[in-house]
This record gives structure tokens, sequence and C-alpha cells, in this order.
């Protein structure tokens, strides 16, 4: 790491580039860096600790810099380019992470969802215990000087995962998803086999994905789940308004009780996870229990607000398996009001391939709304629409615009779940506006 280059973040407001910017800006590094002019969620952050953020524009780039590329932009782009043309050192965002982490003890957690909050939770227990550093997908970082641990979200889109050699790594799930770069599950599942091949250590993945059951690599994997195969094993569930309690067992021996203001049983899991690991780095389990009764989220994962009589609640989820147990989550909380599933479909190709599973989905909610399907900046179009989706839930769904949500606005007194990847929160400002006129 050279104290004198100023680090350049290509796309600084991307979720893990702005959690770099803010990891090397704690270690007191210089950091600046460019991206679109439009407001973001992440860029809160970082104009809090004063990162310089600009509009792109090949004239940024100068002597003196050192670029990281977010992985959204080609080597075309005119500021990547420039950099290239003068020479400057230009590094991927995975592979610059890659680096940052040597020297700690490492924590990757991946999995095709369920990474961002138990990259959160984990992140927030440890930090609370030892000096940690984090990197979390909601774009929060932190560098902490002296670090014990250094706590990721191991991205496994276009195998960029593969660029890191942690100590440990947690799984969550491997299901299909990214169409637009894998062939089927059994590419998905090499590219977990791949990774977990350079985990140095250990291995805490979800007992009941067969993928990761079946994972044909040497490094030792402890599964935890609520099953009496599962070496860290969930059991005396109770899930209640408030949140969950449950107890953990490790091989039979009894870790004792373990409460989280957190809903729906992927919670449960991913706090066992978090137990799990810390166990095995000999973290007092008594300040574990602590730590996960004070944690209250992440970004744009079951955020709540009030709005007029209603609940509305953002999330990010975007696949089928995120859907349901966003929707568990919101049963589990509010048992007894209506269920209103607000979703935008992220890209064309995903939406098609995984067309029954979103219906299967969304079919959980009492009434479900669509919005158009949002596409990407690699995915401008493609031959499915969200009328098609619309037509395979059993009870049908509307589809609403920013310029007509009557439909919506129609219910009172329930909980208005919205979710999606794009930009569905400007349908959750223009129904906020039209709830509280």
């Amino acid at each position: 790491m050279d104290k004198e280059t100023v680090y350049y973040f290509v796309g600084i407001k991307g979720s893990g580039m702005s959690s770099l910017a803010l990891i090397l800006h704690d270690k007191g590094f210089k950091v600046e860096g460019s991206d679109i002019e439009q407001y973001t969620f992440t860029q809160k952050g970082l104009a809090a600790a004063g990162i310089k953020m600009l509009p792109f524009s090949a004239d940024n780039i100068h002597e003196g810099l050192t670029v990281i590329a977010g992985n959204s932009f080609t080597d075309d782009h005119p500021e990547i380019k420039k950099a290239r043309e003068m020479g400057l050192p230009v590094y991927r965002y995975h592979e610059f992470l890659g680096k940052l982490m040597a020297g700690y003890t490492s924590i990757g957690i991946a999995g095709t969802h369920g990474k961002t909050s138990t990259t959160g939770l984990l992140s927030h227990v440890l930090s609370n215990i030892a000096p940690t550093s984090y990197l979390i997908g909601d774009g929060t970082g932190k560098g902490t000087p002296d670090a014990r641990f250094f706590v990721f979200e191991a991205d496994e889109y276009r195998r960029h995962f593969v660029a890191y050699h942690p100590d440990y790594a947690i799984m969550t799930n491997v299901d299909f998803d990214h169409p637009d770069y894998y062939k089927d599950l059994a590419d998905v599942k090499s590219a977990f086999e791949q990774f977990g091949s350079q985990v140095k250590k250990g291995i805490f993945a979800w007992g009941d994905d067969e993928s990761l059951r079946h994972l044909d690599i040497k490094t030792p994997i402890y599964y935890y789940g609520t099953k009496d195969r599962d070496d860290f094993q969930a059991i005396n569930i109770k899930r209640t308004t408030k949140g969950s309690s449950f107890e953990v067992t490790y091989r039979n021996d009894s870790l004792g009780e373990f409460e989280i203001p957190l809903f729906g049983e992927h919670n449960v899991l991913n706090s066992t996870a978090v137990i799990a690991v810390s166990y095995f780095e000999k973290v007092d389990l008594d300040e574990i229990r602590r730590e996960l009764l004070n944690f209250s989220g992440v970004k744009r994962r079951f955020s709540e607000s009030k709005v007029g009589d209603m609940v509305m609640i953002d999330d990010y989820a975007h696949h089928p398996s995120e859907i349901k147990a966003t929707l568990d989550a919101a049963r589990q909380k509010y048992p007894d009001k209506e269920i209103l599933a607000v979703f935008q479909p992220h890209t064309y190709s995903r939406t098609k391939a995984l067309m029954d599973g979103f219906a299967a989905s969304l079919s959980k909610a009492d009434h479900v709304f669509l919005t158009n399907i949002f596409s990407s900046a690699r995915e401008k179009s493609g031959d499915v629409s969200s009328q098609d989706l619309a037509d395979k839930l059993p009870n049908g769904g509307e589809i609403i615009t920013t310029d007509d949500m009557s439909a919506l606005t129609a219910y009172h007194d329930a909980v208005a779940v919205f979710m999606g990847a794009g930009d569905i929160q400007k349908y959750e400002k223009t129904y906020t506006d039209l709830k509280t006129k």
C-alpha cells in the first residue's frame, strides 16, 4: 500500500466500491473517485467521510493515481482506457480486495443470496468484541487500525471471488442466478468449489443445500442448519412478533440459548453461521450473545418505515429465494396484516430463467404488484415482460407505474413489501408521497 498515491475509484458509488473506498480512507490513504451524478444511497457515507466524487471524465485521470476499476465497467471506459494508456497501476475491484485482506484473519461470506445480511451481522458482532475491518455489500466499510479480523462479502458474479484466499468462508447457499454469465446450477457450483478450495482453515455451509453438501474440495466443511445431521444445529426455535430465539449445539454439545431481534428463518440460519465461525476463533460466546441482541440490520434489507396507516418495507430481494425469505419475515412480524408484494424484476435474462420460481415465491403474498422490468447496463432489452410473470401468478398480479399506483394505494392498514435491486425506491417515494398527501 502506497501513502503517496491517490486511490481513484472508477464507479465509486458501487456498493462494494464505496465500502472499499471507506476502508482505505479509514486507514489514512488518499481516496477519490467518479460515478454517475444521480444520487445513490451508497454515497451518503462517502460524503460524510469527505471523499471527493467526480462525474465520469477522462480528464480526471492524471499522474499519481492508482486506479481501482469497478467490475461493471469494461476496459473501454474512458477513464480506465486513459489510465492504462498512461501506464498507471490499474486494479479490478476484486483483485485489489484480494491483496488488501492479507495479514488479517479473513472471513469471506459467499452465497447466491444472504451475503450482505450475514456479512453485516458478523461484522457487527466481531467489531464490538475485537478490532475488525469489514466490507459489506450495502456500501458500508470500515478500516480499523491493527484489526484482528477482516470480514468481507465474496461475490460469485463472473467468478470474482476466486481472487480471494480467506482463512474462513461462510457459504449461505448455491442457487442458479446471473444467467447472463452462468450456464446452469452446475456451473455456479463449480465456481463455489473453486473459491472453496482456496479457503485455508474451514468453511461453514448451510446443511440443507444439496450443492453445498456435495462440494468436491479438501478444505474442512462444517455444516450449520436445523437438522440432526448438521454440525452446528439450531434447535428449540421460537419465532414471535419481537424476533427469534433458539439454542445452538455443536455436535450435540450445547453452546447455549441465543436471541435475535430479527425475523424469518433465514436470520436464524445466518446467526447460527456467525456463532459457528466465532466459536472456532474462540470468541467469548456470552459476548456473541450480547451483540446478536443489539443488531439492527443492514441497509436495504427489511428496512421498515411507517407511511400513513401502512407499514412499508424496503428490501433488495431480486431472486425467488430472497423474495420467499423476505415475505416469510414479514409474516412473522405482522401475522395479522395483509402482505402486499411490490416487486421490480431485475434484468430480462433473470426474469426469464427464473420465471416459475418468481411466481411461486410471490404467491406467498396476499396481493402482488409488479413494475416493469429493470434493465441493467449489461442488458437493455429482452423477450419477456412483467405481464408474463403476472400471468403465471395463481391469483394474478397487477402492473403499476409511477403514473398510476391507484390499485396499490387503495389498501389500508396492511404491509407493503417493496423488493428489487434496480430503482424500486423511486416507486417507494411516489407511493409515500401519495399516501401522505
